[in-house]
């Protein structure tokens, strides 16, 4: 019992919660977005049309294995529209954000601005 005093008044003495980053309530962190390497494909994707799997790996200075598994992810997901094809005989990957990528892009960036303007509330 004595324990769970003390446990309380800790409590007490800590600073309060920060605030909900979305209004009606706290909203969980997209963990399949806030990835380095998919917060990247996505945010990449954001900017223009469509991207080949080439253009991604440079501009991410990833491997090939890497971007496939994390764009697998992505497409699984519904966050990322992959489409196959041939120029000649080399075959040609591209993707492209899907609405519900860029809805879970801007819910991700609303979440971090969120924490940021609470951090600096306090």
């Amino acid at each position: 019992m004595a324990g769970k005093g003390i446990a309380v008044r800790r409590e007490r003495d800590k600073k309060p919660p920060l605030p909900a980053p979305v209004a009606g309530g706290a909203q969980k962190l997209d963990r399949l977005v806030h990835e380095r390497l998919r917060l990247g494909i996505l945010s990449a994707l954001s900017v223009g049309d469509s991207l080949s799997f080439n253009e991604l790996k440079k501009l991410l200075e990833t491997t090939d294995g890497n971007l496939s598994v994390h764009a697998r992810k992505l497409e699984e997901a519904g966050y990322v529209a992959c489409l196959k094809s041939f120029e000649g005989r080399m075959p040609r990957t591209e993707y492209r954000l899907t609405a519900a990528g860029r809805r879970a892009l801007e819910r991700y960036l609303d979440h971090m601005e969120a924490l940021i303007q609470a951090m600096r509330e306090r």
